[in-house]
């Protein structure tokens, strides 16, 4: 394999800073459209459906203001939850302890876990279109990441925007990307969202220690 030149690791280093700039950014104007303050249904269903997981330790992955490390917490699970952003982490703080909620919050990068007091290993990791505004350079990095810290049977549910709701060309997920990076998981479910442009959420399941 050959190793990247300069002017490609000088637009990986770019690509990296656009993204936390972006991300900065929305979060000094406000609240981030993403962050509603409200938990995913999809998310109540793993945790309180009729097939709900039994508590255990959960990481999250681009956790914003708090709110779906909050209901974790306060529904059994041992919580690690990540931000990027240092002011997310903040009213993440702010958030759980106002809810008496025990939630450890990592101000760190997604992909370089290592990096981030986040051994594992879990049983469960949430990521709410966090993976699908990585640029492509750290996904890989990404999946490692959390496939070492996977306990056998472990579940990822991911939301993800499909490549089409971008005019950028690094944004977006689709389910064959996660079959391609997830090596020793199985994509078990990829249902389309009821958002007005593409989006999906995605159940992966680990299977083999490969």
């Amino acid at each position: 394999m050959s190793r990247p030149d300069a002017a490609q690791l000088r637009t990986a280093r770019d690509q990296e800073e656009a993204v936390r700039r972006e991300l900065e950014e929305y979060y000094r104007a406000g609240r981030p459209p993403w962050d509603t303050g409200v938990t995913p249904p999809e998310l109540v269903a793993l945790v309180e459906g009729q097939e709900a997981l039994p508590p255990g330790r959960v990481l999250e992955l681009g956790c914003g203001t708090g709110t779906n490390a909050t209901y974790l917490a306060r529904h059994g699970w041992e919580v690690v939850a990540i931000d990027l952003i240092d002011k997310a982490v903040a009213q993440a703080r702010e958030k759980a302890a106002a809810a008496g909620a025990a939630v450890r919050l990592l101000h760190g990068d997604a992909t370089r876990l290592d990096d981030l007091d986040a051994p594992g290993p879990y049983d469960l990791f949430f990521d709410l279109s966090c993976y699908c505004g990585i640029p492509p350079h750290r996904r890989d990095a990404y999946a490692a990441g959390l496939t070492r810290r996977a306990a056998p049977g472990a579940r990822l549910l991911m939301f993800g925007y499909g490549p089409e709701a971008f005019d950028d060309p690094i944004s977006g997920v689709t389910a064959d990307e996660l079959r391609s990076r997830f090596t020793g998981w199985d994509l078990v479910e990829a249902t389309p969202g009821t958002n007005p442009v593409p989006t999906f959420w995605f159940t992966l399941r680990r299977t083999s220690r490969s």
